[in-house]
């Protein structure tokens, strides 16, 4: 089902829950989405305008990611449990599908996870800030949806861009830490790592590599 698809369900269903009955809060939710998937369609289709740059704007992360454009398989090496001392890795594939938005100033990706204990979707909203040079990487995980972790924030240098934030695991304070390198045309690598004493050491739980696919075969 392609996106314009999924809006027109999305309506359809909320307005079918609506008629004779009182507003739940599931069919707000579902009012909500329907409302955010359009904000998205219109987005994903502005690819082609660009917004022009101010004076004293840094533009030099700003095209960073526009080779990611299109459709992506991917392969995740996963660590068990974070921050636990464990060696015991999992691996799967994914498919991603990723549009530049906000004239370019944004981008962001829907996942298939296809993980071995079940298929989950994802989805990553990124947005370049002209004032300070960086981006800002929201995650969204479909498997808790009234979630959003908080974003990683970071920028570019040399061809690696690193990203951070602060977040909790376990009740306990944690840092983040995002890394993309190696992004061409037809292929990237990802990973992310956790540190539980404030940045001084680092642990990576997660790699992905992504290589280029035709989205028909997706």
């Amino acid at each position: 089902m392609n996106l314009t698809a999924r809006i027109l369900h999305a309506i359809a269903d909320c307005l079918l829950d609506t008629i004779g009955e009182p507003m739940t809060t599931q069919t707000l939710l579902k009012f909500s989405v329907a409302a955010a998937l359009m904000g998205l369609s219109g987005l994903s289709f502005a690819t082609q305008d660009h917004l022009q740059p101010r004076q004293g704007d840094d533009l030099s992360g700003l095209h960073a990611f526009d080779l990611r454009a299109g459709c992506w398989i991917y392969h995740n090496h996963v660590l068990k449990e974070r921050l636990a001392n464990s060696h015991d890795w999992f691996d799967y594939d994914s498919i991603q599908h990723l549009w530049i938005t906000m004239g370019g100033y944004g981008n962001m990706d829907d996942n298939e996870m296809r993980r071995p204990d079940g298929t989950y979707y994802g989805l990553t909203v990124r947005t370049y800030d002209p004032k300070t040079g960086t981006w800002s990487i929201w995650w969204h995980d479909g498997r808790n949806p009234g979630d959003l972790d908080p974003p990683v924030k970071g920028r570019f240098k040399d061809g690696v861009g690193t990203f951070y934030s602060d977040d909790t695991l376990r009740g306990k304070p944690i840092k983040v830490r995002f890394t993309w390198s190696g992004i061409t045309a037809t292929a990237a690598h990802w990973e992310q790592a956790f540190s539980g004493d404030g940045g001084k050491t680092w642990e990576t739980n997660w790699t992905a590599d992504f290589s280029k696919i035709d989205c028909k075969a997706n």
